[in-house]
């Protein structure tokens, strides 16, 4: 029986045999010949996969994504329980779908999606683009799912929240992306349910940021737990670090979020609640 373990240690073998003369019992048969040749390619293929590293995973957005590293926030959230994930972003401020559809603004979108292999992508449209914008939602967010489907990943739906002082505005961008991911199959992140049931349980939690709009780190934490369960199954309540960490390319430290143990376990266990709700 091969396993990952003895494959390495057998194409070692191989590799040795094939420079001088063998001492291995047996290895010159026919039968031992193949089966080298065969575990050499399976050896070389899974280099290959942990050369390349991770899982790619592709958020494409605006500021509501890029504030307190969020891409990052999920990844190191990942990292912490041994799951290889490298975050990439094409975001710019205020955009919205179809400006990255178009290549507008500088963004560079479409060309990384036919040009680079994902395995999951988020979209995530402008966070008033449910209310003032459907159709233009609806249209591009379906090019997106149909485009990223063709390319064997699978499509994500970040569901925004309500302002501060409008969280009524909250059903109409539930109502928009769950019509969406209906339309295209694509897998709903409930983040505005999250941040609505946290409003509820804690009301004054302080998700936002003073324009009563963006994310404060805590509403990232909070995103980004949200995400790591819906990726991969479950929140882990009581697991996930509070305090997230990455490195730079000299291999220090770097702190993404830092959050108090009691925070960091609410939002942990509101993430997984409204992923039982409504994921």
């Amino acid at each position: 029986l091969w396993t990952s373990q003895s494959i390495p240690t057998f194409c070692r073998i191989t590799l040795a045999c094939s420079r001088r003369r063998c001492r291995v019992p047996g290895y010159h048969s026919p039968m031992r010949r193949a089966v080298a040749s065969v575990l050499l390619i399976a050896s070389a293929a899974g280099l290959k996969k942990g050369e390349s590293g991770a899982e790619d995973v592709l958020f494409i957005g605006n500021s509501y994504t890029f504030y307190w590293n969020l891409p990052q926030s999920v990844s190191a959230m990942a990292e912490s329980q041994n799951i290889s994930m490298r975050a990439r972003q094409s975001t710019a401020s205020s955009a919205n779908l179809a400006e990255h559809w178009k290549a507008e603004r500088q963004l560079q979108t479409m060309e990384r999606l036919r040009s680079q292999n994902f395995s999951r992508v988020v979209l995530q449209d402008h966070s008033l683009g449910a209310l003032e914008a459907p159709k233009r939602m609806m249209h591009y967010g379906q090019l997106f799912a149909s485009e990223i489907q063709k390319r064997g990943a699978k499509v994500y739906l970040f569901m925004t929240w309500a302002r501060a002082f409008n969280p009524s505005m909250q059903q109409t961008v539930t109502a928009q992306y769950r019509a969406l991911a209906d339309q295209t199959g694509a897998r709903l992140v409930p983040v505005g349910l999250a941040w609505q049931l946290a409003r509820e349980r804690k009301p004054g939690f302080p998700l936002y940021e003073a324009d009563q709009s963006h994310p404060s780190p805590l509403g990232t934490y909070l995103t980004a737990c949200v995400f790591y369960g819906v990726f991969f199954g479950s929140v882990l309540v009581g697991s996930l670090p509070h305090r997230l960490t990455s490195t730079d390319i000299y291999g220090e430290k770097i702190y993404l979020n830092l959050q108090s143990e009691d925070d960091a376990l609410f939002c942990q266990q509101v993430a997984q609640e409204a992923i039982q709700l409504y994921g």
